[in-house]
């Protein structure tokens, strides 16, 4: 039977042509941009599903720049009338502004390491003779752009140390182009490469492999749908156009490929991921062969080859292992052993120093981490600082065996530690000089039952000693999907909110990986809903037990987090005071058409598949709004140039939710300019963005700041 999933026909009256951008009066006196209506109609499997806003996925159109000018000037106005917002940018401005300094590493014959003074907009990378000699600049981002908004997004170093490969973004696109510096000199090369994405530079001798996909068509640029991607050999002091072209796979347009060498570049190793599949293949080769031998051309499990020792290949598995082992190959022998089994802890990765291989595990979602013998035997636990999260990798200089990692957690801001791998012992390298006082803060971790009885484990942070009365205002904070995990982290602005009494909670929801594959699976395709219940049960957990109430309860998420919010502040639009939807996924329909967004199949399902089409429609947020709903105060948040989830997603569920809004709580959009999906945006623009959250949180919480 033929059903019709339409937008309501008085929609159209109420809203007619915008081209003038006229304003219309709403009952909580915010004008918003009238937006108009279209008649597209999409039929799918015999459902007619209406899309009457279209129109905004045309981010070239005059009509959609002036509905974006539209949105930003009404948002704006709305903020500004906040009167402790500008207290709390000081604030923030205040607590940011100390130094920030990443792990040093060796390269060659120096050592590199990022700071940031406090302020500055993009980390600046410095360079010096030994650890204790005076560091120089070595490439300063800040200089790459006027306001901040062109970013470092990534650099390689030659096996000799020789050269250093750059990549930089430009307003926060995933597109990246590659310079190369003289590191002595420090003389830029002719060496410019174009249209590199979802890359990184790999160095094999005296040049590098890259993935680029094709340019794209003149405006396409940011919306185009990303297929055909190539690898290619660049040689240092060549031209781009003279680039070889190793590896194409003209049968599948969609798949996508990366060729590296291991740290010594006695072997090359190729690795494919596909679409329309979780795993990845994978070859290897030593540097003089010809041909390649396979590991796996099937794409039923994810595995990587981590390096080697010697003519030993250690490689990351999770076949027949959901939460990943360490296998070995003898690429003398082709024989295969099990390194380090599986165990009940989903390990959370693994990485070769020296003779040793170091394996980091979640329990719990907390970091653990080991030192293994090369025959996978366990050295030694390392004795991490407490509770919290290692940075996933150590750094230093692998001769000497000067090695270091970094330690945070809700309340620890990045701790630098040296660690001695023989003594098992570590120093604290650098700390940290934000002034604030965390020891009046505390972190709780908690497992709550969502709606079908699985137990999930969420941390709540806040002051020491909170009265539990239902009056706090907390900010319930979720992702999951793609297998990505949520452990405990340090953020700056997050200082705003607690110490105004607010509580911060972060859910540990399936679709994430703090469990392994099972966990993941769980909150895919099919089982989508699981996630949504996760967060909602998180909810009722903190209210039932008098953290919060429905009158002081926000939840935020971005990317698939803003899916997340987005879904769930529909479904359940009673049990939330704010939300804030961040570059979110939220026509399910129409993902996959956009840029990249088609690999995102393996986790959510298409609408080319009727039984996921039926899934989808349930819960995509442009397509389940109910006009004359009443939906929390929402500040809907994206990017003029956001080419991983294109901005039209965000652009149409601020149009719809507008027009359906049933009583007067407020529904705005920002869209950021000259910014992306959030990578390398600037300190300013990020510091005024966190600002107007906290501050839109407490204000329409009826709460003010006490500054």
């Amino acid at each position: 039977m033929k059903t019709t999933l339409t937008i309501m026909v008085a929609l159209v009256a109420l809203f007619t042509s915008c081209n003038n951008m006229e304003q219309v009066k709403k009952e909580n006196n915010i004008e918003y941009p009238q937006a108009k209506t279209g008649d597209v109609v999409d039929n799918y499997f015999g459902t007619e599903v209406a899309d009457p806003y279209r129109w905004l996925e045309d981010d070239n159109s005059e009509e959609t720049g002036k509905w974006v000018d539209a949105e930003n000037i009404v948002t704006n106005s709305y903020l500004d009338k906040i009167p402790f917002r500008n207290a709390m940018k000081e604030r923030l401005e205040k607590l940011w502004n100390y130094p920030k300094i990443g792990l040093p590493f060796k390269k060659g014959d120096f050592w590199y390491f990022y700071k940031n003074n406090g302020l500055q907009n993009q980390s600046v990378l410095y360079k010096m003779d030994d650890l204790d000699a005076e560091p120089e600049v070595f490439i300063d981002p800040n200089t790459f752009s006027e306001d901040g908004t062109t970013s470092l997004s990534g650099m390689s170093f030659s096996k000799d140390g020789k050269y250093c490969a750059y990549l930089i973004s430009k307003g926060g696109s995933d597109w990246n182009e590659i310079f190369v510096i003289d590191v002595l000199t420090k003389e830029k090369l002719a060496d410019h490469i174009e249209w590199v994405k979802f890359s990184g530079v790999n160095w094999f001798k005296d040049g590098f492999f890259y993935g680029k996909f094709p340019a794209p068509k003149e405006g396409d640029d940011l919306k185009g749908k990303n297929v055909n991607q190539m690898v290619y050999y660049h040689k240092i002091g060549e031209n781009q156009d003279d680039d070889k072209l190793i590896h194409e796979d003209k049968e599948n347009p969609g798949r996508m490929y990366s060729i590296y060498a291991t740290k010594d570049e006695s072997f090359l190793v190729m690795s494919g991921s596909d679409p329309n599949s979780r795993g990845n293949s994978l070859w290897y080769k030593k540097a003089d062969a010809k041909e390649w031998t396979v590991i796996t051309k099937n794409y039923d499990y994810q595995i990587g080859i981590i390096g080697n020792i010697g003519n030993m290949l250690y490689i990351k598995t999770n076949e027949n292992a959901p939460n990943s082992k360490v296998i070995s190959i003898d690429t003398n022998t082709s024989e295969q052993k099990e390194v380090i089994a599986e165990k009940e802890d989903v390990m959370d990765g693994i990485s070769i120093r020296g003779k040793y291989i170091i394996s980091y595990y979640l329990h719990n979602a907390s970091s653990q981490a080991f030192v293994h013998n090369a025959d996978g035997s366990i050295k030694q636990e390392v004795k991490l600082p407490g509770i919290g999260t290692f940075s996933g990798s150590i750094s230093g200089d692998e001769e000497t065996m000067q090695l270091f990692y970094s330690f945070t957690s809700f309340t620890t801001p990045g701790l630098s530690y040296k660690y001695d791998i023989e003594a098992n012992t570590s120093e604290l390298f650098r700390k940290s000089e934000l002034d604030f006082d965390m020891e009046n803060y505390e972190t709780k971790q908690i497992w709550y039952k969502s709606k079908d009885g699985t137990e999930i484990p969420m941390f709540i942070v806040s002051k020491k000693g909170i009265e539990l009365n239902g009056k706090n205002p907390t900010m319930l904070y979720g992702y999951g999907g793609f297998d990505i995990s949520l452990p405990p982290s340090f953020s700056v602005d997050r200082l705003l909110w607690l110490e105004q009494g607010g509580i911060y909670v972060q859910a540990n929801l399936r679709g994430g990986g703090e469990f392994g594959e099972k966990w993941h699976e769980a909150g895919t395709k099919l089982n989508k809903q699981n996630v949504f219940d996760d967060f909602i049960a998180a909810a009722n957990y903190l209210i039932d037990n008098k953290y919060t109430s429905t009158d002081y309860l926000a939840i935020s998420g971005r990317s698939n987090g803003g899916l997340l919010v987005g879904a769930t502040m529909i479904q359940r639009p009673d049990l939330f005071k704010v939300a804030f939807p961040g570059v979110g996924v939220m026509d399910m329909l129409r993902y996959h058409k956009f840029t990249i967004g088609y690999y995102w199949a393996n986790d959510y399902g298409t609408s080319d598949d009727s039984i996921q089409f039926n899934n989808l429609i349930k819960y995509s947020p442009v397509h389940v709004l109910k006009d004359g709903e009443c939906y929390p105060s929402t500040l809907v948040v994206t990017a003029d140039h956001d080419d991983r989830v294109f901005p039209a997603h965000s652009f149409k569920f601020a149009a719809r939710l507008q027009a359906a809004q049933g009583c007067d709580k407020p529904v705005l959009i920002r869209i950021d300019k000259n910014a992306g999906h959030g990578a390398g945006k600037p300190t300013a623009m990020v510091i005024q963005d966190k600002v107007d959250m906290w501050s839109y949180a407490l204000y329409e919480m009826g709460l003010s700041a006490k500054y």
